[in-house]
């Protein structure tokens, strides 16, 4: 039996200097608050630049109110051609520039409130800070912050609660008791940007506050550009007092002694129930951890001699933590979940495959299935976008918020590949409990993405269309092969689906899935990215290598196992991997894994590469302005629980045991808890 408490408490995030990529978050899946090593956001101007320190929820969007000179204008499409009848997509930001860019940074998400230390009266550096150990205890999602201020200790609990939008902090210092030590809290205009906030702009929003100093609260209502209402009510105990500095900002101070608690609560709509206590966050978050810890899969390397072993098993058990506090909320994730901003803070449905099924592999569904109401609210809005353009079915967006307004892009409207996802979220549903229910609940968006993706097929796939790889002319793109695959995969299971409800398979489903062209392959037995391109491995073979996900995000619909595992050993070879992305390296082990390449698994899992980097605090590097990237640490997942519990379908079947690691004596897998993928 896996002692579970110890694989998960040796890789607690332990921070002993003032470091942006050791910053930590406590949060429960819809709300995150992240901090520095003194349990609060007090060094976020030096952070800013590199990993913002953020407060976050599911709901708090904000849209700006669209400029005068605007009003009344709406976006012009870019005509493409696709078998002789023109269809547009908003493309092209030339001529439209600023109306382009403000739908694509509306709505986004916003920074609901900084709280932080100030010493003596002034901010607070990292030089200033000695003697620092911040332990983030994933067991229990709290963190102790220890470190000294002019020589003086100070020792912070920072924890959340797993039912609200609350954080809980508890300081304990002897600066606190002559007034050297306070406390601010600090409301930021709503930003686009990565840090969600603008701080030079204070007349755009406005502060009402309501000090109830005889029961140690205040409540907050913010209103932001006239157009965006939310709350707070901030609680504290011990022996102190609020002042308001500013219309946005004010101080807690401790009146006498060396203890100041308090708690702060964000909510879209005013709530009158008094706030928990200290203590009773942080046993909740105790209680919500330790559940989580017990309940889903496990994965014990710790016998393993290889050099790679200890590595791997810190990112998972990091992975696991942070996409349940930033991927398991009621809508997709952004790309840095509620870290801070990536593309607004808005998400991309293509990107929620590799954010959420491995919730499903790890035996922790109801995180998965939080996040799909999205495909039945936005049925109608996917169903409009369809008929736009002249197709059938629900055409689903890319790059959206939570009214499923596509954004204008160079790239997003013209991909495909998340047509068939809510066909694979649903077939994971069934799998998961194969009732009518389930039939019933999935029936309309099933049955609508096939029918869209059988009147977009000609059964051609394009042109116009942007690849996976996104990275060539969509008016030359036809038939790629990951798409090709999906396409098969999609209306194969929308006909299984029709069988399962008592209806008669639609005849034209099955015609298209019989002419649509083969994978493309090369003259010497490898897949190419797509029809025609007999340069892949040597012009294109730079970032996504798609065609690995045909057998391996995907089952395999039309691949052949002997040239997939040709086109697995060309990939490793010839591909530009520094130019990859954080999950293109899950992607491409699980298809070495399918086609019984153990050793090539794990060296592209863990190659090593600008993309595949992990921080201290378990975050997927991808460049300065993406410091967190949470598709590759849902596709690690995807990936190990591949490696260890094997598949059910596709035309391959695992060799044995933990099929994806070598039986060469240095790997001593131990696993429970975990599914097979399908």
């Amino acid at each position: 039996m896996i002692d579970r408490q110890s694989l998960v408490r040796r890789h607690n995030v332990v921070v002993t200097r003032p470091d942006p990529f050791s910053a930590v978050s406590v949060g429960n899946g819809r709300f995150a608050f992240t901090v520095d090593p003194t349990g609060l956001q007090t060094l976020a101007g030096e952070y800013e630049s590199t990993l913002s320190l953020c407060t976050t929820s599911h709901w708090a969007w904000h849209a700006r109110p669209v400029p005068e000179a605007l009003v009344g204008q709406t976006l012009r499409p870019t005509a493409y051609d696709m078998r002789g009848r023109a269809i547009g997509y908003f493309t092209d930001r030339k001529g439209q520039d600023e109306l382009f860019d403000w739908h694509r940074q509306n709505p986004h998400r916003f920074h609901l409130g900084r709280l932080y230390f100030v010493f003596r009266g002034a901010a607070i550096r990292g030089e200033g800070l000695t003697d620092v150990h911040q332990e983030l205890d994933l067991w229990t999602g709290v963190a102790r912050s220890r470190f000294e201020l002019d020589g003086r200790p100070v020792e912070v609990i920072t924890a959340c609660h797993p039912d609200q939008d609350l954080v809980a902090v508890r300081v304990r210092s002897s600066l606190l008791s002559d007034g050297s030590l306070r406390v601010q809290l600090a409301f930021p205009a709503p930003s686009p940007e990565m840090s969600m906030s603008d701080w030079s702009q204070p007349a755009r929003h406005r502060t009402a506050s309501s000090i109830h100093a005889d029961e140690g609260c205040c409540e907050y209502q913010r209103v932001l550009d006239d157009v965006t209402t939310y709350h707070a009510t901030l609680c504290w105990s011990g022996v102190a007092t609020l002042a308001k500095l500013e219309e946005h900002r004010f101080e807690l101070a401790a009146s006498h002694g060396e203890e100041v608690g308090f708690r702060l609560r964000f909510s879209a709509e005013k709530g009158d129930d008094p706030l928990p206590t200290i203590h009773e966050t942080v046993e909740a978050s105790a209680a919500h951890w330790e559940h989580f810890w017990t309940t889903g899969g496990a994965v014990d390397l710790s016998g393993s001699i290889d050099s790679l072993a200890p590595e791997l098993e810190r990112r998972i058990v990091l992975s696991q933590y942070l996409t349940a506090l930033h991927c398991a909320g009621d809508l997709p994730s952004a790309e840095t979940g509620l870290l801070c901003n990536s593309w607004f803070g808005k998400f991309h449905l293509e990107m929620h495959w590799w954010h959420s099924t491995h919730f499903v592999s790890w035996n922790r569904f109801a995180l998965f299935e939080r996040s799909l109401n999205i495909y039945e609210r936005l049925l109608p809005v996917a169903r409009d976008l369809a008929v736009s353009q002249g197709f059938r079915g629900a055409r689903w967006p890319k790059m959206i918020g939570p009214d499923g307004r596509d954004s204008p892009s160079p790239v997003g409207p013209l991909l495909i590949w998340q047509q068939p996802h809510p066909i694979y979220y649903a077939e994971l549903c069934y799998r998961n409990e194969p009732t009518h229910a389930t039939l019933d609940r999935w029936r309309e968006v099933v049955h609508a993405s096939a029918e869209f993706m059988a009147s977009f097929a000609s059964p051609a796939l394009g042109p116009p269309i942007k690849t996976v790889s996104e990275n060539t002319d969509p008016r030359a793109t036809t038939n790629p092969t990951f798409e090709l695959s999906y396409w098969r995969f999609g209306l194969r299971v929308a006909q299984a689906w029709r069988e399962r409800l008592g209806m008669p398979r639609e005849p034209a489903w099955d015609d298209l899935i019989a002419r649509l062209a083969p994978l493309p392959t090369s003259d010497d037995g490898c897949y190419l990215m797509q029809e025609g391109m007999r340069d892949t491995y040597t012009k294109w073979n730079w970032e996504h290598p798609a065609l690995l996900g045909a057998l391996g995000l995907l089952p395999g619909d039309g691949v052949d196992p002997v040239i997939m595992r040709n086109t697995v050993r060309r990939v490793a070879e010839t591909w530009r991997w520094d130019r990859s992305w954080g999950w293109d390296f899950p992607m491409s082990a699980m298809a070495a894994t399918r086609v019984n390449e153990p050793r090539l698994a794990i060296e592209l899992l863990m190659r090593d590469e600008p993309k595949n980097r992990y921080l201290p605090n378990g975050h997927n590097y991808q460049r300065p302005n993406l410091p967190a990237y949470l598709p590759g640490n849902g596709g690690l997942l995807v990936a190990v629980a591949m490696m260890c519990a094997g598949w059910t379908d596709g035309p391959t079947k695992p060799a044995k045991s933990a099929p994806g690691f070598p039986d060469d004596g240095r790997w001593n897998v131990r696993f429970d808890g975990l599914s097979p993928r399908m």
